[in-house]
């Protein structure tokens, strides 16, 4: 047995109990403690990050012919850090020289080179966290986490869910056929996986480690060779990644080819060649749904996975808590300024109001009772400005301009600090579904829509039919009415899309937690895969047989 597979084995055994019984259970703590992490892993994270700053990126190693770069932190400064950089044909190349020995390890072997991958980058979350902060625009404590703690979880689910594939069907069985009075038929068979090849991981602007983790390590646990493709305005937190595993690969044996980055700049992206290169057998896309539609009709016959875009939905129809219902709601349409593909947009009210513990609430009522909530949230700037983090693109900050002629301006949305940074806090809009659809587009960013509806019951099919013709990650229902609520699960299962119902404390409808919560359905338009389940994972690698006749 392999060493790094024997010194992993009991997180590996956690992982897969953890996922048949879908309890709580993290093997990388979320809390960014000194008490966990060390007393200096704060201070040392941020020095390894600063030190990466204004100077090329070190991949020992890596095929390049140039060094680019150009990302910009949402909160001011450009990192001034270049990456090595090649053409298409000069990466596949890379890769395939440095298949045939990754595909020919065991699965133990490279199950604990993942594991073992994903413990260094724990190690390291600290200067993970700043490097997510300042691509994406997150404040630092959801960056440590996101970027950190809950993508590495993400990464060791996939990993556990390949070793369980990869492991289903026995290496080796004797086949024996009784023949009558005859001798029996008795065959040696042998079973052996088979990567598909060349995985193309294409990551996204907002979540580059969450997103991209699971597509990863899942290519790499079952035998095929990597190239990460990141946004070019967040590449380092991949380029970190990257860097991680081609240590642990070269310290292995390995070629450390058998992971590439593909780093490129903006207006000048490589995603198109390499997505239309037949060498590509796998692609793992996380992204908007009009290049996710692109993807899926140019990648020929790679196998794609996607997490596209949706528009997620509330129906508010009663609650018996209605203080905690819209300080819960606040906070989820607050949280890193709405962009969060598992975050509302809609929020669908009848227009006669509900009913709540503080009696009738009219549809005004309810809305500004969400929009107090957020005031409420975001009125110290500090604690605002650790939710809201900064916005990403600034196409996120027109496109609040252009929503605000959309309906009735509930609650305008304003800048959390001064200078440099690009921040909102959520845009609140009422409308009336009958008379507009202007809510039924995704609109990300922190752009909310209250929408006036005839009844419970029709909010819940609207947000069903939205979910199933535009997509959704992620719905919600408050309600008391039990017939009602099990209305709502048909409903949003069909749909295939998730559902929380009375959520008032401390959880919330963008959260998703690894080993309980499938993230995306795959049932929907919002995207054709789910992180993380044995489809996800299982059609990377084919299991092919040899079998002879038994020797006597």
């Amino acid at each position: 047995m392999d060493a790094l597979f024997d010194r992993h084995q009991p997180t590996l055994a956690a992982a897969l109990k953890a996922v048949r019984e879908r309890g709580y259970w993290s093997a990388y703590p979320e809390i960014p403690s000194g008490k966990i992490y060390g007393e200096t892993a704060k201070d040392d994270g941020l020095a390894s990050y600063s030190a990466r700053l204004g100077k090329p990126f070190a991949l020992p190693g890596h095929p390049g012919t140039a060094h680019i770069g150009a990302e910009v932190s949402p909160f001011g400064p450009a990192l001034g850090i270049t990456y090595p950089a090649a053409d298409v044909d000069t990466l596949i190349a890379a890769s395939q020289a440095a298949g045939s020995a990754w595909a020919e390890a065991s699965a133990e072997m490279r199950v604990g080179i993942c594991i073992e991958v994903l413990a260094r980058l724990n190690r390291m979350s600290f200067e993970i966290a700043n490097a997510v902060m300042h691509t994406t625009g997150q404040a630092f404590a959801m960056a440590f986490q996101a970027g950190g703690p809950h993508a590495q979880d993400r990464g060791l689910e996939a990993v556990a869910y390949a070793y369980a594939e990869m492991t289903r069907t026995p290496a080796q069985a004797i086949w024996t056929k009784p023949q009558g009075k005859g001798e029996p038929i008795v065959l040696e068979k042998q079973w052996r996986i088979v990567p598909r090849g060349i995985s193309l991981v294409i990551g996204c602007q907002t979540f580059p480690t969450w997103n991209s983790y699971p597509g990863l390590f899942a290519s790499l646990a079952t035998g095929n060779t990597i190239i990460v493709k990141p946004h070019p305005a967040a590449i380092l937190p991949l380029a970190i990644t990257v860097s991680v595993i081609r240590d642990v690969l070269a310290e292995q044996g390995f070629d450390p080819n058998v992971v590439l980055l593909a780093a490129d700049a903006p207006a000048a992206e490589v995603t198109v060649d390499l997505v239309k290169n037949r060498a590509v057998s796998i692609i793992d896309y996380t992204g908007s749904n009009a290049f996710g539609d692109w993807v899926r009709r140019n990648a020929g016959e790679a196998q794609v996975y996607t997490e596209e875009a949706g528009v997620n939905s509330i129906v508010v129809a009663a609650t018996d808590d209605f203080a905690g219902m819209c300080a819960n709601i606040a906070f989820s349409l607050s949280l890193y300024s709405g962009q969060m593909c598992t975050a509302p947009q809609n929020i669908f009210v009848p227009r006669s109001g509900i009913e709540t513990d503080q009696g009738h609430k009219s549809f005004d009522d309810v809305a500004g009772g969400i929009a107090a909530a957020i005031d409420e949230l975001l009125a110290d700037p500090a604690r605002a400005a650790g939710v809201c983090g900064a916005i990403a693109n600034p196409a996120t900050v027109a496109r609040i301009e252009a929503a605000r002629g959309l309906g009735r301006v509930i609650r305008d949305s304003a800048p959390v600090t001064v200078g440099d940074v690009r921040t909102a806090t959520p845009l609140i809009i009422a409308v009336d579904d009958d008379k507009t659809d202007a809510h039924e587009e995704e609109r990300f960013g922190p752009i909310a829509f209250i929408v006036a509806v005839a009844d419970a019951g029709a909010g819940i099919e609207k947000a069903a039919s939205l979910a199933r013709r535009k997509g959704a990650i992620t719905a919600a229902l408050y309600d008391n009415d039990e017939h009602r609520i099990d209305a709502a699960v048909d409903a949003s299962a069909k749909a295939g899309v998730n559902l929380s119902i009375n959520l008032t404390g401390g959880i919330f409808i963008n959260q998703s937690a690894a080993f309980s919560d499938f993230h995306v359905t795959g049932a929907n338009p919002a995207g054709n895969a789910s992180l993380t389940d044995a489809a996800f994972v299982a059609n990377r690698f084919r299991t092919v047989m040899w079998r002879r006749p038994k020797a006597a």
